[in-house]
């Protein structure tokens, strides 16, 4: 999971003493201390289920999805360098990554169940192009994403697809609320110069 990892700006990062202790609790975790990691998971599970329970919007999931990330988490602590980022928002980034596979396998498997009575049930035309401008704007929306820095991108998703505010993304990602702001600001620019369109 070493992608997952943000890259530093230079930003001071506020909370410098618990900062430090979750960065020595995942080393800990990495050597195989599990009483490291059920202190990292005390110090972080109450945000990780926070941002899985705004992706998944189901409480039961939410839990499954918040338990899936950690065990991630304990299986490659080793991998995590504190150079490329903050504890907080490498962990918070696998817990996203887990809640995001989690609707879209829920999406798949609700195509599926419904693939025969759109195979055999006439669409109207206009339905059909709607569907298809769906599609086309998703993958531009993906392909704009691309453009974006590991730490643009990281903000963002954040705060639109987890649906947090600025504050709360400055949280948990370890940094000043306005270097937060201009991550998010930063990406929204990038991905309206590659999508052509205007952001509100």
């Amino acid at each position: 999971m070493d992608h997952l990892q943000p890259v530093p700006d230079g930003a001071p990062h506020a909370g410098a003493p618990e900062t430090a202790r979750l960065v020595e609790l995942l080393k800990r975790s990495a050597r195989g201390d599990h009483q490291a990691f059920a202190s990292l998971y005390d110090a972080m599970s109450a945000r990780a289920y926070g941002l899985a329970l705004r992706v998944v919007r189901d409480p039961a999931q939410a839990e499954e999805v918040t338990q899936e990330a950690f065990l991630d988490v304990w299986r490659t602590a080793s991998r995590y360098d504190d150079k490329r980022g903050s504890v907080v928002g490498w962990l918070l980034t696998i817990v996203h990554r887990k809640a995001v596979d989690r609707v879209r396998a829920a999406e798949a498997t609700s195509r599926r169940d419904t693939s025969y009575h759109h195979d055999n049930v006439k669409v109207a035309h206009d339905a059909t192009a709607e569907a298809a401008e769906a599609s086309l704007e998703a993958g531009r929306v993906r392909s704009a994403m691309k453009e974006l820095t590991a730490v643009q991108r990281e903000a963002l998703e954040l705060a639109y697809f987890g649906g947090y505010t600025h504050t709360e993304v400055a949280t948990m990602l370890d940094l000043p609320v306005g270097t937060a702001k201009t991550r998010i600001r930063d990406g929204l620019i990038r991905m309206r110069d590659a999508m052509g369109v205007a952001f509100q």
